[in-house]
């Protein structure tokens, strides 16, 4: 059996030879394994308009944080990590504190748990609980910096300016589509250098023809977590050859993007970084007697909080939230079909997706495929509108009939309950057997964990609470174990007793 020592087969990790342009952002990745020898990467950003002030020692800072994001996800595997850029104490906290809880992350939901990717004999690692479980010194070479005043003007965040960290998902989808209706929407699209992008390709298109605001970063991520991964000895070298809907062990990645929007936010004044989380991605559990979030920390509303309290403390007036943390996906799907039709058209949520007749289709075989086309089906609109095949149709109803889909127990029962009811679901399947009606996963959600409405920014909240609950079938509020229902009206009467941060 493995330890956490046999663990940490890297001796450095660099993040070195930092370089700022206009346009782009960029550095060498140096990885050293515990023989000496050594290879580099590159890991660069690059946008269509200048974003950066190449003299600025700002932007200098700017960059060391954007290119440290990928790095924080080997804290377990490498005896040193440096960080060779310009970082104050803000950044080099926000650096050590996620690192760790990323350590935490991996080696609870990657290594203690059935990983396909593992090498045999790496199946089984010893652990116990411990104060600390990263294993890498984090070093900085140079002297933090000090905050450099800004200019006078300068600073001014606009809190009707949203930026929003866009794609080809039902998610995001919806979340420009209610933001277009309350203030000012900036879609930015990272662009990765791999085929992750044919997902974005079909809504960018569409946004770029209507949408002036729209930008597309590139970003070549990937390739670093690929040089990566061919660096770990117990990730099985044909891991590219495996058909898998997860990632084989990286976990810090909807902040390599975040960090990416972050110069739009900046120069553009935006007051708002916008993600597309539903309700259940805030999710916590124990493993090992290890405290983890179920490898979807990147998609809690703690890692808004904490991303909003790192703008904050750096001088920026910048929230970082979102709008659907109240609404299942069923829900959310409801909402785009309905109001939105326009946009769910070019909604691609497969990350298997295809090329054909220049235009991107999903593969409709993924456990993502057959989930979407279950929830459009169910709640009668047509999957052939977002690409789908009769038989990729009828295929993906089928594997419903056996295979599990990633939600929450609740949510999955209510969607075979749907599909029941609507004939879509052999009676005798195995998932029919699960099918339960659980009416609150067509409502409006809060509780003190999940989604709180005093997070939603009362400028919006009111509009907001008003175009989601004419879709939902109620709102519900959770309390002592048990929903109760209420109003919007009523919701917000409850929160005027306690102290909202109007963000």
């Amino acid at each position: 059996m493995k330890t956490l020592e046999d663990l940490v087969v890297l001796r450095r990790l660099l993040v070195r030879d930092i370089r700022v342009s206009a346009r782009s952002v960029r550095c060498v990745y140096t990885v050293e394994d515990r023989t000496g020898n050594r290879d580099d990467a590159n890991l660069i950003y690059t946008y269509s308009r200048p974003r950066f002030r190449v003299d600025d020692p700002r932007d200098l800072n700017l960059a060391s944080m954007m290119l440290a994001q990928v790095a924080l996800n080997y804290g377990l595997f490498c005896e040193e990590i440096v960080f060779d850029g310009d970082f104050d104490d803000t950044d080099r906290q926000f650096l050590d504190g996620m690192m760790e809880n990323t350590s935490r992350e991996i080696l609870t939901n990657k290594l203690l748990v059935e990983n396909k990717f593992l090498i045999p004999g790496w199946e089984e690692i010893a652990v116990e609980p411990r104060e600390r479980y990263t294993a890498a010194k984090l070093v900085f070479p140079r002297d933090p910096v000090h905050r450099v005043p800004d200019p006078p003007g300068a600073g001014k965040f606009n809190p009707d300016k949203y930026v929003i960290l866009s794609s080809g998902g039902k998610d995001s989808l919806l979340t420009y589509g209610l933001i277009r209706e309350m203030g000012e929407a900036l879609p930015v699209f990272i662009n990765e250098s791999g085929r992750h992008w044919y997902t974005a390709l079909n809504a960018y298109r569409y946004f770029l023809l209507h949408d002036p605001a729209t930008e597309k970063p590139w970003c070549n991520s990937d390739r670093l977590f690929n040089f990566m991964l061919r660096r770990l000895p117990f990730i099985r070298k044909d891991y590219a050859e495996i058909r898998a809907d997860d990632y084989p062990i990286r976990l810090w990645t909807v902040a390599v993007f975040v960090f990416g929007v972050l110069p739009v936010a900046l120069r553009e004044g935006a007051g708002n970084i916008l993600v597309g989380d539903e309700y259940d991605t805030t999710v916590t559990g124990v493993r090992a007697g290890i405290r983890h979030y179920h490898g979807l920390y990147d998609q809690s509303r703690y890692f808004d909080l904490a991303l909003t309290r790192y703008f904050r403390r750096k001088g920026w007036d910048i929230s970082q939230f979102s709008v659907l943390r109240s609404l299942s996906e069923l829900l959310i799907m409801k909402i785009l079909l309905t109001r939105y039709p326009e946009l769910q058209r070019h909604q691609v949520s497969c990350h298997a997706a295809l090329m054909a007749g220049g235009r991107v289709v999903p593969c409709g075989k993924c456990e993502k495929c057959r989930r979407i086309i279950g929830m459009i089906r169910a709640l009668d609109g047509d999957p052939s509108v977002c690409g789908y095949t009769e038989r990729q149709m009828e295929a993906g109803l089928r594997s419903l009939e056996t295979g599990r889909v990633k939600q929450l127990g609740s949510d999955a029962a209510h969607l075979y309950h749907m599909l029941l009811d609507k004939g879509l679901l052999a009676a005798d399947s195995a998932t029919a057997k699960t099918a339960r009606p659980h009416p609150e996963i067509m409502k409006l959600r809060f509780d003190e964990v999940r989604s709180r409405p005093e997070e939603l920014p009362a400028r919006i909240r009111e509009t907001l609470l008003a175009i989601l609950s004419a879709y939902a079938d109620g709102v519900v509020v959770r309390e002592k174990g048990a929903w109760v229902d209420t109003s919007t009206a009523g919701l917000i009467i409850r929160e005027k007793g306690r102290r909202i941060d109007e963000q």
